[in-house]
């Protein structure tokens, strides 16, 4: 017999709140990341423009993974 639970089952509400509780941290998180490694390759390239890349490859990659959190979990 299988563990896994039927797709039609309904989730309970602390897993859902679970779920998209993630999605308010998804972006902020990436813009973050991509800062700090665009601040970190400025220093090591001597430049003073790859911050900016960052925060926009983050934002970009942050949204795609917000947009995939939320078409994952429609059912």
């Amino acid at each position: 017999m299988s563990a896994e639970k039927p797709d039609n089952e309904v989730q309970s509400a602390t897993t859902l709140w679970a779920r998209y509780s993630q999605i308010a941290f998804i972006i902020p998180g990436s813009v973050v990341v991509g800062l700090l490694l665009g601040k970190l390759l400025d220093y090591w390239l001597h430049t003073r423009w790859l911050f900016l890349v960052g925060v926009i490859v983050g934002a970009v990659l942050g949204f795609v993974d917000m947009i995939r959190t939320v078409t994952r979990n429609k059912t």
